[in-house]
């Protein structure tokens, strides 16, 4: 099945951040943070409904197309964190924009990204064209590994329009560059498993 099926796509995005210092030490390798956003028309846009299965449902083959997109972006590096989000046009609500990033998108992504045994962070809001959006990020595999708070500000400058949903997953090679605030690291959250 294609989400072409379920969901009226009218364009994606990619984007690529590659960090190699920041102040202080060069790390080994540099820090990459890719991102994927499916720009879709919100079927929802100007009325309210109480049943949103029709945007939850079929949100699995997103969190599986936008996750393997995104982990190709990588080149072939695995992913140490993970995180989604989106962005509802006016016409909408932001419940809209949650119902494709619930649960059932979540446990997909994690299939597209090699696996996770963390919740997937998540951020929405309602939103003009061209809004930033923060989508956090996180460790995939233990939540309370503080390095890897991070976030990755996505734009994208035509949508959504009023009538239109963003929807986004995030990856990461790694945490923050030169993290140093303390907290379980990744070494204790892999030998905790």
């Amino acid at each position: 099945m294609s989400i072409y099926d379920d969901y009226s796509v009218r364009a994606w995005h990619s984007f690529v951040q590659e960090t190699r210092h920041e102040l202080g030490p060069a790390p080994a390798q540099p820090l990459i943070k890719a991102a994927v956003a499916v720009v879709i028309t919100n079927p929802f846009a100007g009325r309210y409904v109480d049943d949103l299965s029709q945007l939850t449902a079929p949100s699995a083959q997103l969190g599986l197309d936008l996750g393997r997109r995104a982990v190709a972006l990588l080149g072939g590096r695995p992913v140490e964190s993970y995180g989604k989000g989106g962005l509802v046009g006016f016409a909408g609500e932001q419940e809209h924009v949650v119902a494709c990033v619930t649960s059932v998108f979540g446990d997909a992504l994690r299939i597209a990204v090699g696996g996770g045994r963390a919740w997937v962070s998540s951020a929405t809001k309602s939103s003009p064209a061209g809004a930033q959006i923060d989508i956090p990020l996180a460790y995939k595999d233990e939540i309370w590994v503080r390095s890897h708070y991070d976030a990755m500000t996505i734009t994208i400058p035509d949508a959504p329009r009023p009538d239109e949903l963003v929807i986004i997953a995030a990856v990461a090679t790694g945490g923050r560059l030169n993290a140093r605030v303390g907290g379980m690291t990744v070494a204790e959250a892999v030998a905790a498993q």
